[in-house]
């Protein structure tokens, strides 16, 4: 079974504990503190730096951004966000000494953060009043629709192999890797093809594969494989092993509403875009006159799918075993997404 793509690739979370994005990203929306001048009144100061305050609700807006925090996880990460501001203030102090906020790049910078600042607060909340809750028969038809990621749902022990080669010698060699009658002799049959060969064994559960995947792995025997083809070679998902975990309607309601919700937020997002785009006097100089007269609709559906949209509010903290505690809107968030 083969499909053709032009990449294979995989999104990774970040947690946003990092310093420069905790300098960016809350100096802007949190302010630097409230410089220090207290009056003697209950206070949400959690921390002063040379005499500058550190709140309550700036250690409050990082943790937001942890999705799927355990309670007993809380206070570390309280603390931890709380060090991370004492350290980001000391640098703001710095840079401020050094007049670094007057400087034209930096003020660039700043400036465009603001609007982005904006404009995605602007679609969140437009889209939040506009976009109601699935009502219980969407999300009944979604669960339905999807039993590769609910009532059928699979654990898969895979065998990733990645093989350059020309399109002749891959049509050549996938032919031969069809007709291996064990998993040893598909893997003696790549050995020994001559190519260059990555190999990588994972075990994923069927919400942690893109859904273009997962529609036609679902129906690969185990011992048999799926290839993606490209025209410098192509992957062979060997599937060693399948187990047989299903997740009932109930265990999945919550993720699909979720996952729905967020995802009629961000076609409003779209749709909104489009509507602004059409009412307003958008004039293009220079030589993007020229670029914006030969394409204008891809413009227009470039700037909608960049447009930032709400995502899904994962409340599910992640169980030590993934692949056995069921779905979180994150986890359904991936399966669906495909390949970028």
């Amino acid at each position: 079974m083969q499909i053709r793509l032009q990449a294979f690739s995989r999104h990774h979370s970040v947690r946003m504990m990092a310093l420069l994005p905790i300098v960016l990203a809350s100096t802007l929306v949190a302010g630097c503190g409230d410089k220090g001048k207290s009056d003697g009144k209950a206070s949400q100061a959690a921390a002063r730096v040379n005499g500058e305050e550190i709140t309550v609700h700036q250690i409050n807006l990082l943790l937001q951004r942890q999705n799927g925090l355990k309670p007993e996880q809380v206070d570390a990460a309280r603390r931890q966000a709380l060090e991370g501001l004492i350290d980001q203030q000391l640098a703001v102090a710095m840079a401020e000494k050094q007049k670094l906020d007057r400087d034209p790049e930096v003020v660039q910078q700043l400036d465009a953060i603001r609007r982005s600042l904006l404009a995605r607060t602007y679609l969140e909340r437009a889209a939040a009043a506009a976009v109601g809750t699935p009502s219980a028969d969407d999300v009944r038809k979604y669960f339905d629709s999807k039993p590769a990621l609910f009532s059928q749902r699979k654990i898969y022990a895979l065998q990733e192999f990645t093989v350059a080669a020309k399109p002749e010698d891959s049509k050549a060699l996938i032919a031969k890797l069809d007709a291996a009658p064990t998993p040893q002799a598909f893997v003696e049959i790549i050995k020994n093809s001559g190519l260059k060969v990555s190999a990588n064994q994972v075990t994923q559960a069927a919400e942690g594969l893109p859904m273009v995947i997962l529609d036609k792995l679902k129906d690969v025997q185990d011992g048999k494989a799926m290839f993606i083809t490209g025209n410098d070679g192509f992957k062979a998902l060997l599937v060693v092993q399948t187990k047989l975990q299903p997740v009932s309607f109930e265990q999945a309601k919550p993720a699909i509403e979720q996952y729905l919700t967020a995802e009629r937020r961000r076609e409003f997002a779209q749709k909104e875009i489009k509507n602004l785009r059409a009412s307003a006097k958008i004039e293009y100089i220079g030589q993007f006159a020229q670029q914006a007269a030969s394409t204008p609709a891809a413009a227009s559906a470039a700037s909608a799918s960049e447009a930032p949209a709400p995502a899904a509010s994962a409340a599910v903290a992640p169980a030590a075993e993934p692949a056995a505690s069921g779905l979180d809107a994150n986890s359904l968030s991936k399966g669906l997404s495909g390949l970028k």
